[in-house]
């Protein structure tokens, strides 16, 4: 070939001329290199291992691709068409919905704390309705101006709480309503677009509230309301009011308001008939009458009047005075006529316990405000010792609204009615008459003085508090000789209804005219028992009954002292283990 070299590559893919640089060309070269032989399980026994031979793997046809790119294609176009959905069509939508159902805040409700007796005895607590909500039941409704009520959570038109509390509105309820109450909690709920729960997580648990412990025994209070609700319908009086305290502590063992009114009928809201009747009764079951009801005490005051008198040393044990049944007194503006100060009845000559046994209205006008050559104490004095014994001032109990009561004197006649004070209103004042008012808690904690021998206590109602006192500065010796008068009314004058063999009891009983005619009687009692080592106070008032019953109150702590005697009660001298009668006994 003329010494010209040609040298052909393997792979046919070029020449090479001496001189010349490559020139490719593109024809196809038949032959297979041995790197594009694949082996797999089907070629593996046909494969020639010298010669590197074997089957040619051969490619996908086209129509794959296009078939695998038109999916993708529509998977593509079906997210975007969902995403557009989502976002753009109803982002808004779900957007807020998700705002507002994916988390709830939810309120947990802590139970409110219980109340008890002195004994345990529950008397205010929580009881779940029907419809999975909590109201409070008060089994004692006597209690109810002292317990007081609550109103319950409340809810809008859509069911979303917008009040979360049970709070107190009376009573003692409201009262401690910080400790009853406890705290709320939070419950954190996650829900999905359907309103699903997805998952829940406490925020904060709910607190109870602490239980309180009072110091009224509920069985005493229920038979005291029984006694004093039978007597009050019975004679027709239109209200009343029985308290009996521990003397040597000023606890509240019982506090009655009648009517009462149903604590659980005003948590309730309802039946609104109730609530209409409530409101229409001329006794108004929502005034508690013994602790903001105020009354004329009539004689019941004389017991402090004496004590007065006899530490002042304006009369001894031993001083008689004659009642004719009247004092007559020279008018000094008519001459030759007489201002006539009658009494109850003639009793003829009496001493301080005579006259505190038989009430003798002519002694307490002689010892107030003098007569003849005899001194008295004198409005100015007589107005010291009730306030020593607290009259005319709160008590200072745990419960709102409570009453002063009234003492009237010289200056509070000349500020009301621009009238001078005149030895008549003196008169008055020294039987409890005229303007003095007092309530019955106020009455029962004087008594209590007179029975512990001057110790003034303010009235409490939780259990276990720490008493507090002030001392009344009348003499031990002269509040010997009044209890002694009052034992005297039990066992041999007006108080004799309650000259039991079980109990030994002291007493005073009053009446206290009222009405533009005097055509209604309050009727009271006070006292202690037993009378050897005084362990309890009490007062009882009724309220506007006809003409001649007042003589009625006493027979309420009869009825009363009755009742717990049937039951073997430690108050009057039992075991407290119910008797057990024989066969037809």
């Amino acid at each position: 070939m003329h010494g010209r070299r040609i040298f052909r590559a393997q792979s046919g893919q070029g020449e090479y001329h001496e001189g010349m640089m490559w020139r490719r060309t593109r024809r196809q070269d038949p032959e297979i290199a041995p790197d594009e032989i694949f082996l797999d399980s089907s070629n593996a026994p046909e494969f020639d291992r010298l010669r590197f031979e074997g089957r040619i793997e051969k490619p996908l046809p086209s129509s794959v691709f296009r078939a695998l790119g038109g999916t993708l294609a529509f998977l593509m176009l079906v997210l975007v068409i969902r995403t557009w959905n989502l976002q753009v069509t109803n982002g808004a939508s779900f957007a807020a919905d998700s705002a507002h159902n994916a988390l709830e805040v939810r309120t947990l409700f802590a139970p409110r704390g219980v109340i008890t007796d002195i004994n345990g005895i529950i008397v205010a607590e929580n009881v779940e309705k029907g419809d999975g909500s909590v109201k409070r039941y008060y089994s004692v409704p006597s209690l109810g101006h002292v317990i007081g009520y609550v109103s319950y959570p409340k809810k809008d038109a859509k069911g979303i709480y917008y009040d979360t509390k049970q709070t107190g509105l009376t009573g003692l309820e409201a009262k401690y309503d910080a400790l009853l109450a406890g705290k709320n909690g939070r419950l954190l709920t996650e829900t999905d677009v359907l309103g699903r729960v997805r998952s829940e997580g406490t925020i904060v648990r709910a607190e109870a509230g602490k239980t309180i412990q009072v110091s009224i025994d509920a069985n005493l209070q229920t038979l005291f309301a029984r006694a004093i609700t039978e007597v009050a319908r019975d004679k027709h009086f239109i209200a009343g009011a029985g308290v009996m305290l521990d003397v040597q502590t000023g606890a509240v063992r019982a506090i009655v308001s009648y009517p009462i009114y149903d604590p659980n009928v005003m948590a309730s809201g309802g039946p609104s008939s109730v609530i209409a009747s409530y409101n229409t009764d001329p006794g108004r079951p929502f005034l508690d009458h013994a602790v903001q009801g105020v009354y004329a005490p009539g004689s019941i005051v004389k017991p402090l009047v004496a004590s007065g008198a006899l530490t002042d040393g304006i009369i001894t044990p031993n001083t008689i005075i004659d009642d004719p049944g009247f004092l007559s007194l020279p008018d000094p503006y008519h001459p030759g006529k007489n201002f006539i100060f009658k009494g109850w009845k003639p009793l003829g000559p009496v001493d301080v316990k005579s006259a505190i046994a038989w009430s003798s209205d002519i002694f307490f006008y002689t010892v107030g405000g003098g007569f003849g050559s005899r001194k008295g104490l004198g409005i100015d004095r007589l107005a010291y010792w009730y306030q020593q014994f607290g009259l005319g001032s709160p008590t200072g109990i745990d419960l709102s609204g409570e009453a002063a009561g009234l003492i009237p004197t010289p200056a509070w006649k000349e500020k009301t009615f621009n009238e001078s004070w005149y030895l008549g209103d003196t008169y008055f004042t020294a039987i409890g008459q005229y303007s003095v008012q007092v309530t019955p808690l106020q009455m029962a904690r004087a008594i209590a003085a007179v029975a512990n021998d001057g110790r003034l206590f303010t009235p409490t109602l939780l259990a276990g508090q720490i008493p507090t006192q002030v001392t009344v500065p009348a003499d031990v010796s002269a509040l010997k000789v009044v209890r002694e008068g009052m034992r005297q009314t039990v066992t041999s004058a007006l108080a004799g209804a309650i000259n039991l063999p079980y109990v030994t009891v002291a007493a005073k009983t009053g009446t206290a005219q009222t009405g533009v005619r005097n055509q209604y009687d309050n009727s009271w009692v006070v006292g202690f028992f037993p009378y050897e080592n005084p362990q309890y106070a009490f007062a009882v008032v009724l309220e506007r009954g006809p003409a001649g019953t007042g003589s009625q109150a006493v027979n309420v702590m009869r009825d009363l002292f009755e009742l717990l005697h049937a039951e073997n009660s430690p108050y009057v001298g039992g075991t407290g283990v119910p008797a057990v009668l024989e066969p037809g006994g």
